[in-house]
């Protein structure tokens, strides 16, 4: 072998120990551990086949598969849903025989009354946060406050939020969050005004603005954001902060995060409320929305899709939850 060859093999040797050293300092970084994570290469290839609409379904499935991944994150969220003693034999129920079969042991229920039987079909993921049961402004940010202390105590990574009129779509939650390190400070969620909400609080003479991410649609906060927030709203303050800007949970949430904390929103659209047309979500993109909503009033507002009548599935979210999952054994029937 020639001087030269073995100059060049030398330097290859030494340009590959790099590379590995740069890998595993990155990794580190990032907080990633493991032979089954993805590349960033891998997350931004299975991103953009998961979201193409070139892609069939089962082509998508198949490319997801055959890709290392990380299967015990779903493991590290903990799922609250906002509920209240006289919707827990209306509202519950399809929540309870769709979405909640898929995430059991993550979402907790956070309500203001004992239900045994609630407990029971839960399999005692039930809180009774001793919070008013009515819908004002204190009783929603008491409510917050007890979600936000109870997740910590869980030593989870994530928290997501949701109310009692939310479908969530947990594979493509998974998904979402898998694309964020929860050692970062994320506030991940969608805003329902086109403008950064502007507010005059009680004592001070300025505006206020900032962003917010709308309850009603779900919205997730990492583990290290919610410690940065702990002093300031912990342990009941959360209350606090809503009588001094006069604005719900949801608002204040906001307020603690981008106007004192200064940590940004990242948008999210594919969280959905009722303050938006459900029909207008088309159905090949069904499978990338995170929540779906609905309102039952004079009017109704909910997601265009075929299954179950309109007096068994009023909400059509059994309907949704088939066409998602046709396999699940409430949808054999249909």
């Amino acid at each position: 072998m020639s001087r030269k060859t073995k100059r060049w093999l030398l330097q290859l040797q030494i340009l590959l120990a790099l590379l590995a050293l740069a890998s595993f300092v990155f990794y580190q970084q990032v907080g990633i551990a493991g032979s089954n994570v993805l590349t960033p290469v891998q997350q931004q290839l299975l991103k953009t086949v998961s979201n193409s609409t070139n892609y069939s379904m089962s082509e998508r499935k198949t490319f997801q598969r055959i890709m290392p991944v990380n299967d015990d994150l779903l493991e590290k969220v903990f799922i609250t849903v906002k509920t209240t003693g006289r919707n827990h034999l209306t509202r519950l129920p399809v929540i309870i025989k769709t979405w909640f079969q898929l995430a059991k042991k993550q979402t907790w229920f956070f309500t203001d009354t004992n239900d045994q039987h609630l407990s029971q079909v839960t399999g005692g993921h039930v809180i009774n946060t001793n919070c008013s049961a009515t819908h004002s402004r204190r009783a929603l940010c008491c409510k917050m406050s007890v979600e936000l202390d109870v997740f910590l105590e869980s030593k989870k990574k994530w928290f997501c939020h949701v109310d009692d009129d939310n479908y969530v779509n947990v594979p493509a939650l998974d998904e979402l969050l898998k694309m964020y390190n929860p050692i970062g400070d994320w506030y991940l969620g969608r805003t329902s005004t086109p403008k950064p909400l502007q507010i005059r609080t009680k004592f001070q003479g300025y505006k206020t603005t900032f962003w917010f991410a709308t309850g009603g649609a779900g919205f997730c906060l990492s583990r290290a954001l919610v410690l940065k927030m702990a002093p300031i709203s912990g342990n009941g303050k959360l209350m606090a902060i809503g009588d001094r800007i006069g604005l719900p949970d949801d608002v204040s949430v906001g307020y603690v995060i981008e106007h004192l904390l200064k940590i940004q929103l990242t948008r999210v659209e594919q969280f959905h409320s009722h303050l938006e047309p459900m029909r207008l979500i088309k159905k090949d993109l069904f499978n990338e929305q995170l929540t779906f909503s609905y309102s039952l009033d004079n009017d109704p507002n909910t997601v265009d899709v075929d299954g179950f009548n309109e007096i068994t599935d009023p909400t059509r979210f059994l309907s949704l939850h088939c066409f998602l999952f046709p396999e699940a054994s409430n949808c054999v029937e249909k």
